[in-house]
């Protein structure tokens, strides 16, 4: 089943050419689309399926810069100061709220990780406050757990997933861009070794640049020009519940349960660091480069085959560019929710916190996430296709830090100077034998 979403109108017209053409209308695209034609720039969006339809829809929600990946953390501290404005900018809500991001645990090990980070983390100006068993305790009143200490940031917040891309897509379109939805990208048009446009299922559009945000599609449509891009997709479960006792205005993280409060008086729930990966072709090219974050996450990842060997994103997929793709024969990727995962979830609420035992599940989903061996995107130029870049692999991270790296992205298409330092999220890194060193945080 798919979150409700925020339904957003496409224009009638594909144009004949642009100045640039962004493929995938989630959190990322969206956002570059944006910011690209805030720059004045000529810009169509197009979409397989529907703006936010996928993971941009099917997230927890968070908007934080506490316990990033410290290569990611610039991005997500632009993030936050982009955040706390957006709804008066866009003219729109994005349900966003600077209500504060609070972690407690039991376990030691996640309390020196967050002690370390935070002390690395002030080098970058970024200020959490570790907590006290005490003060961990007296920040979620009602709780039964036995805090051994805490992490808080009050100056991270929530938003709503159902809102914000598509108050995004709406806000490009408000700056000249045109919105295509059902309207997949088949592959790229190339004339002398450079990107000339795109084949849609409707036709094609010239353009000398195009910007491919396809989260978990990206390394499929890059294969299909000879390109390598390392991703795997990890299916993930949340849901949310009806309206619920107010236990925490932002979001609270406990060992084995996540919520975050949401505007309709609910919670959107999620179990971090849980979710399964299919055995695919695709997998199985990029397994050496993944071993790393594998060996890391493997207590809570669940190996499993299914449909990712012979159909979706993640398979042997070859077509015409004159005939139907991959794209449009699963124009959004909606897998069930894990039934299991939400029964844990919502037991661990009603151990932790009595008060909301008995919550009613309002509705829940299943997504996939794209995943870097590192965890941190890639928003780059493709040097080896001039005119092609990339802005995605967010591994989970795409929603929160998506208006700085729409921003970031549009930057880079521009030529202009970027917002932060983009040497992080370079596409090189992924074939050119660098070490990538440990996976990043979740």
């Amino acid at each position: 089943m798919s979150p409700p979403l925020q339904p957003v109108v496409s224009d009638d017209t594909l144009p004949a050419s642009v100045d640039v053409v962004v493929i995938g209308a989630g959190m990322a695209g969206s956002a570059a689309s944006y910011y690209l034609a805030k720059k004045g720039h000529s810009v169509a969006l197009i979409e397989k399926g529907m703006v936010g339809g996928e993971q941009t829809s099917r997230n927890w929600g968070w908007c934080r810069q506490q316990h990033r990946d410290l290569r990611e953390l610039p991005l997500a501290m632009k993030s936050l100061e982009i955040w706390g404005d957006l709804n008066r900018e866009l003219n729109a809500e994005t349900g966003f709220r600077r209500s504060g991001l609070l972690y407690v645990t039991t376990r030691p090990a996640d309390f020196a990780e967050w002690e370390a980070w935070t002390l690395a983390a002030r080098d970058y100006q970024m200020h959490s406050r570790i907590l006290t068993p005490a003060e961990a305790k007296e920040m979620t009143p009602g709780s039964t757990g036995d805090w051994i200490g805490g992490i808080h940031s009050p100056t991270d917040g929530r938003a709503e997933p159902a809102l914000a891309g598509p108050a995004l897509a709406e806000a490009a379109r408000a700056y000249g861009a045109t919105i295509h939805q059902n309207c997949a990208a088949r592959g790229l048009d190339i004339e002398a070794g450079k990107v000339a446009g795109v084949i849609t299922e409707r036709g094609r559009i010239r353009a000398q640049k195009v910007l491919c945000a396809g989260g978990a599609w990206s390394s499929l449509f890059c294969r299909r020009h000879g390109l390598r891009l390392p991703q795997a997709g990890v299916r993930s479960t949340s849901f949310f519940t009806k309206a619920a006792p107010q236990i925490t205005d932002g979001g609270l993280s406990m060992p084995d349960v996540t919520i975050r409060r949401r505007l309709d008086g609910g919670y959107t729930v999620g179990l971090g660091g849980r979710g399964l990966v299919e055995l695919s072709p695709q997998g199985l090219i990029y397994a050496r480069q993944f071993l790393p974050t594998l060996k890391k996450r493997w207590n809570g990842v669940t190996l499993g085959i299914g449909r990712s060997f012979f159909d979706g994103p993640e398979s042997f997929a070859t077509w015409a560019f004159d005939r139907v793709s991959p794209f449009e024969r699963q124009r959004t990727i909606a897998p069930a929710a894990d039934p299991k995962l939400m029964q844990e979830g919502l037991t661990k609420l009603a151990q932790h916190y009595p008060v909301l035992k008995g919550l009613e599940v309002a509705h829940s989903w299943g997504g996939l996430i794209d995943s870097t061996p590192d965890g941190i995107p890639v928003i780059s130029a493709v040097d080896p296709l001039p005119g092609l870049y990339l802005s995605t692999g967010f591994t989970g991270h795409g929603f929160g830090i998506g208006p700085a790296a729409g921003r970031l992205a549009a930057d880079i298409v521009a030529g202009d100077p970027p917002i932060v330092d983009p040497f992080p999220y370079r596409y090189s890194r992924m074939i050119d034998g660098t070490d990538l060193g440990a996976p990043g945080m979740m």
